[in-house]
């Protein structure tokens, strides 16, 4: 069930991002620039209240949290669409209701990476987290594209309340769980500025949660400069049309269920901890067929890097995410898991802006190059830490910071 609700939210969340530019375009007429501040909207919430959101999850009842905050996201997005209908819709109305959706959004990420060691115990993480990560890098795929088939056949206004009823079904798995949650415990005083600290203390501190970190970190940030020069590179210098760079561009999603699906067993046999930096250091330099594409056959070239990217990209993850919940104390599950999000998403932004820059500056292909330069090196984080030595969850456990 927590799979279940956990997929359909993941799509909501996807679908939600590609109707609300879609909407502002369609019907509020808005600038390049006012797109471009409502997909900032969608995203910043996590630095805004990313932190304070960990300390706070450490604090109540996981379940009930994401149950909330399904029904605050519905109830958001109904509000889109009502104001659509009416005619009274504004882009400032847009604008604040997607920044609230995205703070929602983020309480909501972070309770269930917290909740899920609580729900099946740690010796059932691995097969937990292949499940939610096959889910995830299916709605990554999909979800923008059924997002934009929903506002050319139900309208844009329509989709916000598609998506708003996807939500209250998240709601409804959810709430269908019967385990019993254990109360978190509730410290005497509460200090939130101290609770974030212990949680940050916790990842830096740690030699091998800081690595992850790192490398998360940068394999994030050039992996978003391929991501924002894939679309004009296939489309415009190699002249591929929309249909066949969709297509091309599908390679990764493929890659990525293929992982999920086959990352159990593979991150059991060969060990969460050495699975991290193998998977990475295996596939990620396929990255470096992406800027070797020309027309004609060579367009093959970028479908076997993009699909190896998306397969060892997510066996990375269903290893270190199980890594760091195995290792790390119940009572900072939710601070860790913020504090980790918080570092290795808060360089997307940075990695989309310098691409452009050097697009600008150079061409798309250079960009490429230096996105899959940077994405096969990101390992090495993990290869000059102690995590290069261990297996898997070392038994000791985490040492005292």
């Amino acid at each position: 069930m927590l799979w279940a609700g956990n997929a359909v939210s993941q799509f909501g969340t996807r679908i939600g991002g590609v109707a609300a530019p879609l909407l502002a375009v369609g019907v509020l007429a808005a600038t390049p620039f006012e797109v471009g501040l409502l997909n900032a909207a969608q995203t910043v919430g996590l630095l805004l209240i990313g932190l304070p959101a960990g300390a706070w999850v450490d604090r109540t009842r996981k379940r009930g949290l994401m149950v909330s905050m399904d029904l605050c996201r519905a109830a958001l997005l109904v509000t889109i669409a009502v104001a659509s209908w009416a005619g009274v819709l504004t882009l400032a109305q847009l604008l604040v209701v997607t920044l609230a959706v995205g703070v929602a959004t983020v309480f909501f990420d972070v309770a269930h990476l917290a909740y899920l060691p609580v729900l099946v115990g740690r010796d059932q993480l691995l097969e937990g987290n292949a499940k939610l990560q096959t889910s995830q890098s299916v709605a990554t795929t999909a979800g923008p594209a059924l997002g934009g088939w929903a506002v050319g056949v139900l309208g844009a206004a329509n989709t916000m309340l598609a998506t708003s009823a996807g939500f209250l079904v998240s709601a409804f798995q959810l709430n269908r769980i019967t385990s019993v949650e254990p109360a978190p415990d509730r410290p005497a005083t509460r200090d939130l500025v101290g609770e974030i600290g212990e949680g940050l203390r916790l990842v830096f501190g740690v030699p091998t949660l800081r690595a992850i970190a790192c490398c998360t970190a940068t394999a994030n940030l050039f992996l978003t400069f391929l991501i924002t020069l894939n679309v004009l590179f296939l489309n415009r210098e190699l002249g591929l049309s929309t249909a066949t760079t969709g297509l091309v561009l599908a390679a990764s999603g493929v890659g990525g269920f293929l992982g999920g699906i086959t990352g159990r067993a593979l991150v059991s046999r060969v060990g969460r901890a050495r699975s991290s930096w193998l998977s990475l250091l295996l596939t990620q330099p396929f990255a470096l067929l992406l800027p070797l594409t020309a027309p004609g056959w060579r367009v093959g070239l970028f479908v076997v890097g993009w699909f190896v990217v998306g397969f060892g990209s997510t066996v990375y993850n269903i290893a270190q995410v199980t890594f760091r919940q195995a290792v790390c104390p119940d009572r900072l599950l939710g601070r860790m898991n913020a504090s980790n999000r918080v570092v290795v998403w808060g360089t997307m932004p940075l990695g989309g802006i310098t691409a452009g820059v050097v697009a600008e500056v150079a061409d798309a292909r250079t960009g490429l190059w230096v996105g899959a330069s940077g994405l096969a090196l990101a390992v090495l984080w993990l290869l000059l830490s102690p995590l290069r030595t261990l297996r898997d969850v070392p038994a000791e456990g985490l040492p005292q910071i």
